[in-house]
């Protein structure tokens, strides 16, 4: 897998989710004071939907004027206008891609015939993802987009164990509250607990999914493949199939459109749901609170491995459908022979 193709996958991803950040912040902030003082009585409900903003640009009387942790937050409670948030989501994100791309680096810095330490590491990831990536998608397909799904795989795993760390979701700003202080802007949060970060990833997906599915099967193949009848019927039998086959290509569009909402929820529901209950079980043991969160820590852990691997196996199979068959038929008919 080249380095820079690694790295273009990871600012795909980093940066998708930063734009869907500002954008939801500049909705969140037309909320006004109402929505916040909701959000006031509420601040001992648990990890918040929306990431909480840790500074920004706002528009001000004198012109733009840069806010930070803190003020920014009061700014938009009091619906003052953004035109872009960092939030504490957009950091973790960045540091988990920071993260990989400095362990790239490292590995590949002295490359060695024989590999050992991290170059050793970094080469049994890879080429077990390459196997297991090979089985699904097949050695033309996978040498393809190989860069493209280890990148994700890789990335969510990391972001998913990056938000088990001790202080990211606990250090930050808050106010005491009926069970003791509680934060409520936290410097750190976990990126694939926001809804953004989950987005970005399945649009991502689902804009290099049409660039290969075009060019492994053209634009009109592209169509051909969803829309169009390709068996051996003959006679009134095959219009007939014609015609269904038609139809059911609208229910095929429809189904293609739902996959990116569905890998959105799908990992932002989980990861969501364990940063929940371990600060649950955090509050419900006091003091000592990290005894009784300890055992879901291991849950949290295989959790964040299984949905990675769980994004990337989805993701894999789509592509696998669209873009393998002309591979099956050049091996039945010759290269070239294809529909």
């Amino acid at each position: 897998m080249r380095l820079y193709k690694w790295i273009w996958a990871l600012f795909l991803s980093v940066g998708l989710g930063s734009i869907a950040n500002a954008a939801e912040n500049a909705v969140v902030a037309g909320h006004g004071a109402a929505e916040a003082a909701h959000g006031a009585a509420h601040v001992d409900e648990g990890v918040p939907i929306a990431a909480p903003v840790l500074c920004g640009w706002f528009k001000g009387s004198n012109g733009v004027e840069f806010l930070p942790a803190g003020a920014a937050g009061q700014a938009i409670s009091a619906g003052k206008p953004l035109i872009f948030a960092i939030t504490n989501s957009m950091v973790a994100m960045g540091i988990v891609a920071l993260g990989l791309i400095v362990f790239a680096q490292l590995a590949t810095r002295n490359i060695q015939m024989v590999p050992k330490g991290l170059q050793n590491f970094a080469e049994w990831v890879i080429e077990s993802l390459q196997d297991f990536l090979g089985g699904i998608l097949g050695p033309k397909l996978v040498k393809q987009t190989f860069w493209y799904f280890a990148t994700v795989f890789l990335f969510i795993l990391s972001a998913n164990w990056f938000g088990l760390l001790p202080g990211v979701g606990t250090v930050g700003w808050g106010s005491a509250g009926a069970h003791g202080f509680h934060v409520t802007e936290p410097v750190l949060r976990g990126a694939n607990a926001d809804l953004n970060m989950t987005f970005s990833l399945a649009v991502g997906f689902f804009a290099m999914w049409i660039i290969w599915s075009i060019r492994a099967n053209g634009l009109g193949g592209f169509l051909s493949h969803i829309f169009v009848y390709h068996g051996d019927a003959t006679g009134g039998m095959r219009a007939l199939l014609f015609l269904i086959f038609f139809l059911v290509g609208f229910l095929e569009v429809i189904s293609i459109m739902i996959r990116p909402i569905s890998l959105t929820f799908r990992l932002f529901g989980n990861v969501y749901a364990g940063e929940s209950l371990l600060e649950t079980m955090l509050h419900l043991g006091g003091n000592l609170g990290f005894l009784t969160a300890l055992p879901f820590y291991g849950l949290e852990l295989l959790l964040g491995a299984i949905q990675a691997l769980v994004f990337t196996l989805l993701t894999a199979v789509f592509t696998s459908l669209m873009c393998t068959h002309d591979e099956g038929h050049s091996e039945e008919h010759g290269e070239g022979a294809g529909h």
